[in-house]
């Protein structure tokens, strides 16, 4: 049994979904594990992870609006305010979606659908630099 980790950096522009499949896949190929389990984590309170559809750029689009219509800004049940008006409502996204996700690992790829892909979900309006921590252990 093997395992290996590696954290990369993630620079977000805003509130969107930010691809970064291809960048796991690479780095998981040079590892040498054939079969095993790769974790995925994001090392942050208001931003988090999800596989999604990376076909038809409409989905991200409608998940994005869709959040911000269930979690608005400005919502007066908010008391942790002090960080700016999108600040309790990315708390409460990142609470809502994934900070871990596992994702299976054969002939030395990640078992993903046609369609999937793994996304860095920035929740905060302003330029972030997001780590995620990746970790695989197989053989």
């Amino acid at each position: 049994m093997q395992q290996h980790a590696h954290r990369i950096s993630i620079l977000t522009s805003g509130q969107d979904l930010y691809e970064f499949t291809d960048t796991v896949a690479s780095w998981l190929h040079e590892t040498g594990i054939v079969r095993g389990l790769l974790t995925v984590f994001v090392r942050h309170t208001s931003a988090s992870l999800l596989i999604q559809e990376n076909a038809d750029p409409d989905v991200l689009r409608d998940l994005l609006a869709f959040l911000r219509r269930l979690i608005p800004e400005g919502d007066p049940l908010y008391v942790h305010t002090i960080e700016g008006p999108d600040d309790m409502p990315a708390h409460v996204k990142a609470a809502l979606t994934a900070t871990s996700i596992s994702i299976p690992v054969e002939s030395r790829r990640m078992v993903l659908g046609t369609w999937q892909g793994i996304y860095l979900f920035e929740h905060r309006r302003a330029p972030h630099m997001r780590q995620v921590s990746l970790h695989v252990i197989g053989e």
